[in-house]
């Protein structure tokens, strides 16, 4: 009986395998898998990328940073697929694109493709930089519909119909470079909804829930292949306020990393965290301190909650924190990528972090702080090409 019992759990198994869409990242119960194998990541963002590819004179460094992260194992590249009106915009007006802008972008998608590294790609941004949320209310305005502040964004039905169309258009583009469809391309590892979403109106994450409810089933409408996540930042809130206490103080923002990443159509949880901002004036061991806590919640809770993979999307150590010096990042980053591999090292919930931000030499403009230029920070990019090789050589052990 016991052996029949393991021979019908094994073909089940395969069977879940086997429908896994080849060359897809795609999660399997609380693990990432390509391919039906694990799929665990070291990552990094640079959201500048389409930005910079719309002067054609400046795409080698698109194509510099990619080929610089590919050679230390870095996988995956977490960008922008929206500038909303303004310089240099992809939409310029509700459904109005700029053709340029996005050719920018089919180059970005190319160039991750030529280097094997896969994209989580977000489709709005929270904040006014490259318009975000208070562009789309803007436009709103002008077309005379009923808007007081930003956080109308997530409730006013034209407002969701110029998100829902941009989604559209975004995700049936078809390459100009590759011919591929996006939706179609598996270089595309993710659609994330939003960056870093927030809402100063109802702290509950109650607003953002049913935002989250609408526009996840409308994704996968258009998209079933593709992994989906909110973007959240991983702040928790009313479903579970015991779980509060994980928050750094004072951030009430609005979201629910419980309920937002239990919506079904939501394939893996998210979390940012960037001590030296979050934890203003605490020290080096009491930012690791919290670093540990936060990740530990959040992998408890996405393994035997959520029952879906965790991805550590943004964290960064600044220039501008105090005390800082390459060794300290390099310690701090250290730190932040043994968790991650401890935690992953028990069952694959943990997929990977996601380092803010590479750039190319001579891109002072985007420099924030957290910048990391590879070729002029060899010790940095020592640190995290060792997490690559470890991360890969798990992949290897969880099965």
């Amino acid at each position: 009986m016991a052996l029949l019992s393991v021979l019908i759990s094994t073909l089940v198994c395969e069977a879940r395998l086997l429908s896994v869409t080849p060359g897809f990242v795609q999660t399997l119960g609380t693990e990432s898998v390509l391919n039906g194998s694990p799929f665990l990541v070291n990552g990094f963002n640079s959201y500048w990328m389409m930005n910079v590819a719309a002067d054609p004179n400046q795409r080698y460094k698109v194509s510099n940073v990619f080929r610089e992260a590919s050679a230390i194992g870095l996988t995956v590249c977490r960008t922008w697929a929206f500038n909303d009106g303004g310089n240099q915009s992809l939409q310029i007006s509700p459904g109005l694109y700029n053709e340029a802008m996005f050719q920018a972008l089919d180059f970005v998608v190319a160039e991750a493709k030529k280097y094997r590294v896969r994209l989580i790609l977000s489709l709005v941004n929270n904040y006014n930089d490259f318009g975000g949320r208070p562009q789309y209310v803007q436009w709103a305005k002008n077309s005379r519909a009923p808007v007081s502040n930003d956080d109308d964004f997530y409730t006013n039905p034209v407002i969701k119909g110029y998100y829902k169309n941009h989604v559209k258009r975004v995700l049936t583009r078809i390459n100009t470079i590759t011919q591929t469809a996006y939706k179609d391309d598996p270089t595309i590892m993710a659609w994330e909804l939003i960056n870093e979403p927030r809402c100063q109106v109802d702290y509950s994450g109650k607003t953002i829930n049913a935002w989250v409810e609408e526009m996840a089933p409308y994704v996968k409408s258009i998209d079933p292949v593709h992994l989906l996540g909110v973007g959240m930042e991983g702040f928790y809130g009313d479903s579970n306020p015991d779980r509060k206490q994980y928050n750094p103080s004072g951030y009430q923002v609005g979201t629910d990393f419980i309920s937002n990443h239990l919506i079904k159509e939501i394939d893996f949880a998210t979390i940012h965290a960037y001590p030296g901002n979050m934890l203003n004036g605490q020290n080096d061991t009491m930012q690791m301190a919290f670093m540990q806590r936060w990740m530990t919640s959040h992998w408890e809770d996405s393994r035997t909650i959520l029952k879906k993979p965790l991805l550590f999307t943004e964290f960064g150590k600044s220039k501008k924190d105090p005390g800082y010096s390459i060794r300290a990042r390099d310690l701090f980053m250290n730190d932040v990528y043994s968790s991650i591999y401890n935690f992953a090292q028990n069952g694959g919930t943990f997929a990977g972090g996601l380092v803010w931000q590479l750039l190319d030499e001579g891109m002072d403009p985007y420099g924030d702080g957290y910048e990391i230029v590879l070729s002029q920070n060899p010790s940095t990019s020592s640190v995290i090409s060792q997490q690559s090789s470890k991360m890969v050589a798990l992949k290897k052990n969880i099965h």
